[in-house]
């Protein structure tokens, strides 16, 4: 297995395949930090509903955790695209493009 550090982050590959990516412990934790507050966002969106909140102010509450959540997917693409797609680009593996066009049009919708 051979790790490759850009920018803090490691980006593996295998010989079997397999494909994994190793994050920094400080972009592990960022993204376990914001994920968790949008869990707690998700618990907050269930109790408006169960507490017949007002449509509007809860619409404005799932606004936020879309927000959230694209956050989270903007950096994670990110440290994706600095790690693991320049180093399959090195490695010659231009597939790793029409992988990524795949990805970003489903983040995009």
């Amino acid at each position: 297995m051979e790790h490759v550090e850009h920018d803090g982050a490691q980006s593996c590959h295998t010989d079997t395949g397999e494909r994994k990516s190793h994050h920094s412990d400080k972009v592990k934790s960022n993204l376990t930090s914001r994920l968790n507050r949008i869990e707690g966002q998700i618990r907050g969106l269930k109790g408006m509903i169960e507490k017949d909140t007002y449509c509007d102010d809860v619409l404005n509450q799932i606004a936020a955790v879309q927000s959230a959540l694209n956050s989270v997917g903007k950096l994670l693409l990110e440290h994706h695209m600095n790690s693991c797609v320049i180093e399959r680009i090195q490695e010659g593996d231009h597939e790793v493009i029409k992988e990524l066009m795949i990805t970003m049009n489903k983040l995009i919708k």
